[in-house]
């Protein structure tokens, strides 16, 4: 392998995702103030996500609708208070 090609501060993370509460502990090189305390009880730098694929539609298989016909009728009532 080349030498000096790895990138510098790779180390353990935990990732905490908001919208399901799971947490990862995954290799990183991500920059972080916080820190959590693993299940192993150390203590490891810790990054807050908004969607992991313990959240995000395509890895649960949960199916979203949106709203387009209330989103349209909510923008033309906000319009037309304006005028």
């Amino acid at each position: 392998m080349k030498k000096d090609i790895h990138p510098t501060g790779y180390r353990p993370v935990v990732f905490h995702d908001l919208a399901s509460g799971a947490e990862f502990l995954i290799g990183s090189t991500v920059h972080t103030t916080e820190t959590a305390k693993w299940e192993d009880g150390k203590e490891y730098p810790k990054l807050t996500v908004e969607i992991s694929s313990k959240s995000h539609p395509f890895y649960t298989g949960e199916d979203r609708t949106l709203d387009k016909a209330g989103r349209v009728e909510r923008f033309k009532q906000r319009a037309a208070k304006k005028k």
